[in-house]
């Protein structure tokens, strides 16, 4: 282990130690740093590329165009006819007897073609193990015919720690926002309708219960029946905008008895577009018996 930001007593820091911090600190592939006009190209003629000023990392290597300065890249002449693709790249080499570390451009040539041209291949190399040359592809040059088509740009800009701390405030603002929806949705409603009374099979239907507005509600529904039946099946459901007895029927929970009483129940997920739509449950029991149904109750929760 070695101090890298501290005082020795002679030179010691190396800049494979300081790309090693930045790209801790920006990140390991290759991004525009937000600086003067963030290397905005500039096509000056079919020959001439201008490269404003700013600042961009590669592998951690921070290599600039000082501002209010510009580079001038010179381009080939695209073919007649022809169609291709040139790539500007920015350049680091080192060279291995004095160590002198270099960034410069550089224009890889593309092959012209009738149709569909490719880009060309540049030397993809790794700092960190040392490699002697590094190329970051920067800029696609589009040529058809003689004329160029597009310059692209091929890296995107970096907010800085301000536009960082700002966009992080954002998304809390986005969550909190989320959750205050959500939670926002509507609590728990719970709706206690009066005793009823069932005979010889005939469905009794309870009061109504009118959801506020249109969305996707879950509703729960409980009733106790009171008595000992000897035989029988009986049945809780819901039936949706039942305002005349008719609306479609929804079984939540059913259960054949003999000898014993039952609590029924049941959840049912309900979607409505309108406003005020209403529903009820139906309670059912079959076999002959007059049956009186309590603990009837109607529990809803708005989740969209």
């Amino acid at each position: 282990m070695k101090i890298v930001s501290g005082r020795t007593g002679s030179p010691h820091v190396t800049s494979q130690q300081f790309r090693q911090m930045l790209e801790g600190i920006i990140g390991q592939g290759s991004y525009i740093i937000t600086s003067g006009e963030n290397l905005k190209p500039e096509l000056s003629s079919n020959n001439l590329l201008k490269i404003r000023s700013g600042m961009m990392a590669h592998h951690g290597c921070i290599s600039c165009v000082d501002i209010g300065t510009y580079d001038e890249v010179t381009l080939t002449n695209g073919s007649q006819g022809m169609k291709r693709i040139d790539l500007i790249v920015n350049r680091y080499t080192r060279n291995a007897e004095t160590e002198v570390e270099n960034c410069s451009w550089k224009v890889i040539q593309g092959k012209p073609v009738a149709s569909n041209p490719a880009v060309p291949a540049y030397t993809s190399g790794n700092l960190q193990n040392g490699d002697l040359v590094d190329e970051c592809p920067a800029f696609e040059v589009h040529y058809d015919g003689i004329n160029v088509t597009e310059v692209k740009s091929l890296l995107s800009v970096t907010d800085g720690l301000s536009g960082l701390s700002s966009n992080l405030v954002n998304a809390k603002n986005k969550l909190t926002a989320l959750s205050d929806s959500i939670n926002n949705l509507g609590s728990t409603k719970t709706v206690k309708l009066a005793n009823k009374s069932s005979s010889n099979g005939v469905a009794t239907y309870t009061d109504y219960v009118t959801l506020p507005s249109a969305g996707s509600y879950v509703i729960y529904c409980n009733a106790t029946m009171s008595g000992t039946p000897t035989s029988g099946v009986s049945n809780l459901g819901i039936q949706v905008n039942s305002v005349d007895g008719t609306g479609g029927f929804h079984s939540v929970g059913s259960c054949s008895h003999n000898g014993f009483a039952i609590d029924l129940n049941g959840f049912y997920v309900l979607t409505t577009k309108v406003s005020n739509e209403k529903i009820r449950l139906r309670l059912y029991q079959n076999g002959g018996y007059a049956e009186t149904w309590k603990n009837i109750s109607v529990y809803y929760k708005k989740i969209l």
